[in-house]
C-alpha cells in the first residue's frame, strides 16, 4: 500500500528527469550556453575534448545536459550519446555563415537516427549579439527545418 501510494505521489508531485543532448558544430558557444543555464552567469571555457555533463535544475525538472564536443573528429562519437535522448539542442553559431551547410549535414544526419526519432529538438541560433548574423528565419530556411517531418523543432534565439 505505501508503496503504491509513493508511485502515485511521486507521478502527480515528484521531480521529472530529463536527458538532453547538446550538440553542434565547434565554437558554436554549446559550453558557454550550459554554463549559463546551469550557473547564471558567463564563464571562461575551453574547446571541449570530449564532453562536459551537468544538472539543470528547472522548477520541477533535472535536466541532464551532455555538451559534446564538435570538432570534425569528435562528431563521430556523438552517436554513443544518443541512448534514452529526450530532446536534443543543436546549437548554430549565427555568424558562421561559410559553416552552415555543414550544420545542415549533421544536424539531418543526426535526426535519421532511430535512437533519436522521438527526441524534441531545439536550434539555438547563438551569436545574434554579432553584427551581420543570420536571424533565426534565415537559419529555419539553411538548415532545412521545413522539411523535417514526424519531429517538434523549435528555433530560439540566443546571444
Amino acid at each position: 500500500m505505501g508503496t503504491s501510494f509513493s508511485k502515485i505521489w511521486g507521478r502527480f508531485f515528484g521531480k521529472k528527469e530529463m536527458r538532453i543532448l547538446m550538440v553542434g558544430l565547434d565554437a558554436a558557444g554549446k559550453t558557454t550556453i550550459l554554463y549559463k543555464l546551469k550557473l547564471g552567469e558567463v564563464v571562461t571555457t575551453i574547446p571541449t575534448i570530449g564532453f562536459n555533463v551537468e544538472n539543470v535544475e528547472y522548477k520541477n525538472i533535472s535536466f541532464t545536459v551532455w555538451d559534446v564536443g564538435g570538432q570534425d573528429k569528435i562528431r563521430l562519437l556523438w552517436r554513443h550519446y544518443y541512448q534514452n535522448t529526450q530532446g536534443i539542442i543543436f546549437v548554430i553559431d549565427s555568424n558562421d555563415k561559410d559553416r552552415i551547410e555543414d550544420a545542415r549535414e549533421e544536424l539531418h544526419r543526426m535526426l535519421a537516427e532511430d535512437e533519436l526519432k522521438d527526441s524534441l529538438l531545439l536550434i539555438m541560433a547563438n551569436k545574434q549579439d554579432l553584427p551581420g548574423a543570420l536571424t533565426p528565419p534565415e537559419i529555419t530556411d539553411s538548415l532545412g527545418l521545413h522539411t523535417i517531418k514526424g519531429r517538434q523543432w523549435f528555433i530560439q534565439a540566443t546571444c
